[in-house]
């Protein structure tokens, strides 16, 4: 990773000031997300299908529950990822720091699809797969912050909500792109191909788009905040900097807390749930929360718009009340369906009561925060948050099954979100800060 080259007058040229140049930007910012959640999302959508490959003596929870474990391993880089990235994304800028993300997922993609099975090559094949997750962990954990800075920063505060909205969008929509993608493979191929070889390929997919959007980040322009807080002095981002701003910090990891366990079990546990659980066949799970996940996406933006006119706070105190009041019964219900529509209209709720949180928890982080130390206050404890509770959610609830309790899950992730709405119920609205 090497410093970026100074700010020129030529950059601040570039800096998109029309309307229509924003949007570029935020294309651009939001096309490299999208790149690294479809990356980070492949794992556990094709993880039903490697499993085998990587973890041969065990029963297929058991395999699940080992690749769980190293998916929450990756979230265990993501801290690192986002102090390290943050502070450099503060001092020498955001474009900087979302290209040496971007080129770090591609690596981890790469490896993860040339490794030979542990057929051939034995403990070396799990103990791979878990360094290409460590890295990608890196990586991610990089991405949120900068990007959702970026597009905070780049956005105007009248429509900063809906703006930064699309920051989800491209999240979900990776996730539904690497679903599609395994749809598609089951279409075409058998499942022990699938199980062979098969697997292998969105991680290819993945990689080669890593280092097209490589290029695009390039020409992204900074934000204006950002050039005149660095025109006036050198950023001194730094871990002791950012606890000096406390209360912050600790709000970050209370709204974070509820939201992103309520994410993953909805979103990326969903499909292993409805298959281990509800016994849904793969291909009827794979296609329910694709549906589920695109109708999901298309909210985000009219959830991001609803909080520049209602306020932020109104929808995260929406997400936290419904969330501890619907999550037990839907899961309940969920986990009892045999039937794949009353299947998405369950996981659909749920998702519905999570856009609370997902559409604009971007913005919120980075109203908190001064310029200086903005991106490392966006990164550093959200991703601290999401590694401890985002990252095990999975593990926990197929610990849970395999113990013989998995509705203690359901109360889980329940008293996740009445912890993160007692924050919220604390919060003064930040919609109306200037960045």
């Amino acid at each position: 990773m090497t410093a970026a080259s100074p700010l020129t007058a030529s950059a601040v040229a570039e800096r998109p000031a029309r309307p229509l140049a924003k949007w570029r930007a935020i294309a651009g910012a939001s096309t490299g997300n999208l790149v690294e959640w479809f990356d980070w999302y492949t794992y556990s959508a094709m993880s039903l299908y490697f499993a085998a490959s990587f973890f041969p003596q065990a029963d297929s929870t058991a395999q699940l529950l080992n690749s769980a474990a190293i998916f929450a391993a990756g979230f265990l880089m993501r801290p690192i990822g986002g102090w390290l990235m943050g502070v450099y994304a503060d001092r020498h800028g955001r474009k900087a720091a979302l290209s040496a993300s971007v080129l770090m997922m591609c690596g981890g993609s790469l490896i993860i699809a040339l490794t030979p099975p542990a057929a051939q090559i034995g403990l070396a094949a799990p103990v791979l797969l878990t360094l290409a997750r460590l890295l990608q962990g890196l990586s991610v954990g990089g991405e949120y912050g900068a990007s959702a800075t970026y597009l905070s920063e780049i956005a105007p505060r009248a429509r900063r909500g809906f703006f930064t909205s699309f920051q989800y969008v491209t999240l979900i929509m990776g996730q539904l792109l690497s679903l599609g993608v395994l749809l598609l493979l089951q279409l075409l191929l058998s499942t022990d191909q699938l199980e062979a070889w098969g697997w292998r390929i969105p991680f290819v997919i993945g990689a080669a788009a890593a280092v097209i959007v490589f290029w695009l980040r390039r020409n992204l322009a900074e934000p204006e905040s950002f050039e005149k807080a660095h025109d006036k002095r050198e950023s001194k981002a730094s871990l002791r900097l950012l606890f000096a701003h406390p209360r912050q910090v600790a709000v970050v990891v209370g709204l974070t807390l509820g939201g992103t366990v309520a994410f993953y079990t909805y979103t990326t546990y969903a499909q292993k749930f409805l298959v281990n659980t509800a016994e849904l066949s793969k291909q009827q799970a794979t296609i329910v929360v694709s549906c589920a996940l695109f109708v999901f996406m298309c909210l985000q933006p009219v959830f991001g718009w609803l909080s520049d006119r209602i306020g932020r706070r109104a929808l995260l105190l929406g997400f936290g009340v419904s969330g501890t009041l619907l999550t037990v019964p839907c899961m309940t219900l969920l986990a009892q369906t045999r039937d794949p529509l009353t299947a998405f209209a369950l996981i659909m709720v749920l998702l519905v009561v999570v856009s609370g949180y997902t559409s604009i928890n971007a913005a919120v982080k980075a109203e908190l925060f001064p310029v200086e130390i903005r991106a490392l206050g966006v990164a550093f404890p959200y991703a601290v948050t999401v590694s401890v509770f985002g990252g095990t959610a999975e593990y926990i609830a197929l610990l849970l099954k395999q113990a013989g309790h998995e509705s203690l899950f359901f109360w889980y992730v329940t008293l996740c979100v009445l912890i993160s709405l007692l924050v919220y119920g604390g919060m003064r609205d930040t919609s109306q800060r200037e960045l």
